[in-house]
């Protein structure tokens, strides 16, 4: 469903701008991989390509994989690539994405009994000021990218007036999803809105849905509201477009002043400088339909929500300790363990294998 997602926002750009040829590619788990995407428009006689990364934020695949990838094809073939910006914090993406939590909350309040906004056990309104706001994002080892998330939380708080707002990422950093959620109960909201900022659907969003269910069971006096993620919204659209207009106005000025590889970002020093390399040739292409699910992804292959290792992927190099903070990894592992037993006793007596997980970056198609 992702890659069919990314097909028709690519299109939807090629309405807009139909004075140019418009083709696009996958990083990986996808096809077509970014150099089928340029052999296509170079073989309509293209001579400059404008590149813009379909990124919600700037972190390794926006900075290394694809620029590595951008920089092999251009020197292997002479042709001219111009490489945009991400989408960023950006005021239309937040516009967009408000869109979306707007949407959520229309349509749980005209299906509650209650009416608008009821609680679900007192049967009156919850007004926006007693809701809680859950912004989840995909997570990084970057701290920049992580941070920007943190940055469109508290701009849809306060545009939106929710009572409060929490960032809970899907990966890589903390607090992760369920600890989050778990954490976020403690509060005392009675409606809590959880709003994946994500481009498409995919393993991670069911992830983030999975997770917010299980919250939810053991906390039915709540309202618990899926949000859905931002799609080819007209908003997200109309940004794709401004980065490419910057790009032809030789303006895409990326923030360089936070980036740990240019500069003394605090904790990550020894990544400054560090070399720009794709590390995701393993899966360029990848594309071995999966039988599990029938059109968006259950995450049924990955039932912990764990990112399984794809075969011979490279091992990663040795990096400082970021991700074992509150609500981290040490904490979704005791999760996932109380969560198996739970599983267990419910399917009966037999061994349990507690296996504490570890996450790992880069899980699905990642477009350009």
């Amino acid at each position: 469903l992702a890659v069919a997602e990314f097909a028709q926002l690519a299109e939807a750009l090629r309405e807009l701008v139909p004075e140019v040829p418009v083709a696009h590619g996958y990083l990986e788990f996808a096809r077509p991989i970014l150099r089928e995407g340029l052999e296509h428009l170079r073989s309509q006689g293209v001579k400059r390509v404008l590149a813009v990364p379909a990124m919600l934020f700037a972190a390794g695949h926006a900075k290394n994989d694809i620029p590595s990838v951008l920089n092999t094809y251009a020197a292997e073939t002479g042709l001219r690539i111009d490489y945009g910006r991400e989408l960023g914090v950006d005021l239309k993406m937040i516009q967009a994405a408000a869109a979306r939590i707007r949407e959520a909350l229309a349509a749980a309040d005209g299906a509650s009994p209650g009416g608008a906004g009821a609680d679900p056990g007192l049967g009156v309104p919850v007004p926006i000021n007693e809701t809680l706001l859950v912004v989840v994002g995909r997570g990084s080892s970057d701290p920049d990218a992580n941070s920007n998330v943190a940055k469109v939380t508290r701009m849809l708080v306060e545009g939106l007036g929710f009572g409060w707002g929490e960032t809970v990422y899907s990966g890589v950093t903390f607090p992760l999803v369920e600890p989050g959620l778990r954490h976020a109960v403690r509060l005392g909201f009675r409606r809590i809105v959880v709003f994946p900022y994500f481009l498409f659907s995919g393993v991670l969003v069911s992830r983030i849905r999975q997770h917010t269910a299980l919250v939810a069971v053991d906390h039915p006096e709540l309202e618990f509201i899926d949000a859905s993620y931002l799609g080819d919204h007209p908003l997200v659209v109309e940004t794709f477009r401004e980065r490419i207009a910057e790009v032809l106005r030789g303006d895409t000025q990326m923030n360089c002043s936070l980036c740990k590889y240019r500069a003394q970002v605090l904790g990550f020093e020894l990544e400054v400088g560090a070399p720009q390399r794709s590390h995701h040739h393993h899966v360029e292409g990848l594309s071995e339909a999966c039988t599990l699910c029938d059109l968006e992804c259950t995450g049924a292959c990955q039932p912990d929500g764990i990112p399984l290792p794809s075969p011979g992927s490279p091992a990663s190099g040795p990096s400082p300790d970021h991700g074992h903070g509150p609500l981290g990894p040490r904490t979704l592992a005791a999760s996932n363990q109380a969560q198996r037993l739970r599983n267990q006793a419910a399917a009966g007596p037999g061994p349990v294998a507690a296996q504490p997980p570890a996450p790992q970056e880069g899980d699905g198609p990642d477009p350009a």
